[in-house]
């Protein structure tokens, strides 16, 4: 079962970087980027990161929290997180816990050759739990900057929450 906009988001609890937990909870008062990327230290999840670090001022003046999640281990999430010098945690998700929940898993094809991974998805959380935007089938270009427009947006009032 997938969330709906204007839903509230099931809480979840999970592995993130620099050794910690993130409760969906207990970020309640800030609004939140959660965004889906396929693996960690791949060209396109390279771009798409740094495009989220190069934000994060912005996102923060904007009450946002941004969090980042694949299926990799916490060790690939951590030499990721260290390498691009990302200025957010990454929630390793082997389990697809935070997966199921946003509904991301996804009947790829490459090579040919058809399996399961994470569908390119970004999802803006309201400042009191409830989903208030939704980008799945994400192209990398631009997409940080778009997002970042949907928080502020959010976070002034000009884009309500449903």
């Amino acid at each position: 079962m997938s969330v709906s906009i204007g839903q509230p988001v099931p809480d979840f609890t999970a592995l993130a970087t620099g050794d910690k937990s993130v409760t969906l909870s207990g970020l309640k008062g800030r609004q939140v980027v959660v965004y889906f990327y396929p693996k960690a230290s791949t060209p396109g999840c390279t771009t798409e990161g740094g495009d989220f670090r190069d934000r994060k001022a912005a996102f923060d003046a904007a009450n946002t929290v941004i969090l980042g999640v694949s299926r990799d281990g916490i060790r690939a999430q951590e030499n990721f997180k260290a390498k691009q010098a990302f200025n957010f945690d990454l929630i390793s998700d082997k389990d697809e816990t935070v997966c199921g929940v946003f509904d991301v898993i996804k009947l790829k094809k490459m090579y040919g050759k058809e399996h399961l991974g994470i569908e390119r998805s970004t999802f803006l959380i309201d400042s009191e739990g409830k989903l208030a935007r939704e980008w799945r089938g994400v192209k990398v270009k631009d997409h940080a900057q778009e997002v970042l427009e949907a928080a502020q947006a959010l976070n002034d009032g000009s884009l309500a929450s449903a």
